[in-house]
């Protein structure tokens, strides 16, 4: 007697779903239309018309990267809709480290079982993420792998493409000694450092959704998916408006420890004055819970910074302004000084640090 015959679906797989999802997501991509490109979807590939975005002598900028262990506290939370922010973020953040506009975002969804309602949730998230970025979504990927996820499970990623004009690309050539070291405050723990994150949360015996102990009126699972801040319209609009931005730096895993250098020429060092510093709350907490390093807080984490900008000392003011005129709260991070081989990190002052409520500093 022949066995009975087998289906795509019984293997695991629903094309039906993945329909779903498509017609679930349609309208928000078409919000995402922009200049140069419709953002319609079905297709199997995304066109853009770099004339029609205004672009003349434009160097292409392309970015790709992930949301990290921080889609844990999602799945678990069963929290979808912010976190397509994050990873939009994570792509166009770097996109703007070298003066580019983000003109188009392409995603990547893989899953071991589709579950449509929960990926336009997602995909809201990384519609809106894109619209308030500038750039369109022009396609993407999702994918049903059974056996390679768990039910529940998901995993995202992010690709961007940007353009700038040849003359306009940073870091520019002449960032040296005594020019001004600014940054822009993150929202929280942004998109890197969740593997720890969750370690110190594990530690404190506290579960999603207990009361965050660092954001009263929250609770912790919703407190830690606050999404990474999107510094695209700000930092474009200082930079097309004062011409006097020199390099920027995106704080993500590495901390300004080791983002910061990677925008510096040899033979200079980044003095931070670490007690200008405005710590968030919660980057006290995890480093008093989870007994933290303050080294290793600064290497973890952005520690309250998420931009790093670089500007001229006789125009540092008028930069500060206008990002603060943008709605960024600024802080004079530390100065550019000579030094010798790699660019690096200099930290100086002290702040205390009792080991139990407090975050504080190497000196």
């Amino acid at each position: 007697m022949a066995e009975d015959g087998l289906s795509y679906r019984d293997a695991g797989v629903d094309i039906d779903a993945g329909n779903r999802l498509v017609d679930l997501i349609k309208p928000l991509v078409k919000a995402t239309a922009r200049p140069g490109a419709g953002a319609d979807i079905g297709g199997f590939g995304g066109v853009f018309d770099l004339k029609a975005a205004g672009f003349n002598d434009p160097l292409l900028v392309a970015t790709t990267d992930g949301v990290g262990t921080k889609l844990k506290i999602a799945i678990e939370t069963g929290v979808h809709d912010t976190i397509g922010i994050d990873l939009v973020a994570m792509c166009v953040n770097d996109l703007v480290v070298q003066g580019a506009e983000p003109l188009f975002f392409l995603d990547y969804f893989a899953t071991g079982r589709l579950a449509p309602e929960v990926g336009a949730h997602i995909v809201a998230g990384i519609a809106r993420a894109c619209k308030e970025a500038g750039c369109a979504l022009v396609g993407g990927e999702t994918a049903e792998m059974p056996g390679m996820y768990q039910d529940g499970d998901y995993d995202l990623a992010g690709f961007s493409v940007g353009a700038v004009e040849r003359a306009g690309l940073l870091p520019r050539a002449d960032v040296g000694p005594g020019d001004v070291i600014l940054g822009l405050a993150s929202a929280g723990v942004h998109s890197n450092g969740y593997s720890l994150v969750r370690r110190i949360v594990e530690r404190s015996g506290l579960v999603w959704g207990d009361p965050a102990p660092f954001a009263p009126g929250e609770r912790l699972g919703a407190a830690l998916l606050t999404p990474t801040r999107l510094y695209v319209k700000s930092t474009l609009s200082v930079i097309r408006a004062t011409g006097a931005v020199k390099a920027l730096a995106h704080i993500t895993g590495g901390g300004i420890t080791e983002n910061l250098p990677r925008v510096l020429p040899a033979g200079t060092i980044a003095r931070i004055d670490l007690s200008n510093l405005i710590v968030p709350p919660v980057f006290r907490w995890l480093a008093a819970t989870g007994a933290v390093a303050s080294e290793e807080m600064l290497r973890a984490f952005n520690c309250g910074v998420g931009m790093a900008v670089v500007a001229d000392a006789a125009r540092a003011e008028e930069v500060a302004d206008a990002f603060a005129n943008q709605g960024e709260s600024v802080i004079r991070l530390g100065v550019i000084e000579p030094g010798a081989g790699a660019a690096h990190v200099a930290h100086v002052a002290h702040v205390a640090y009792d080991g139990a409520a407090d975050f504080g500093f190497p000196a």
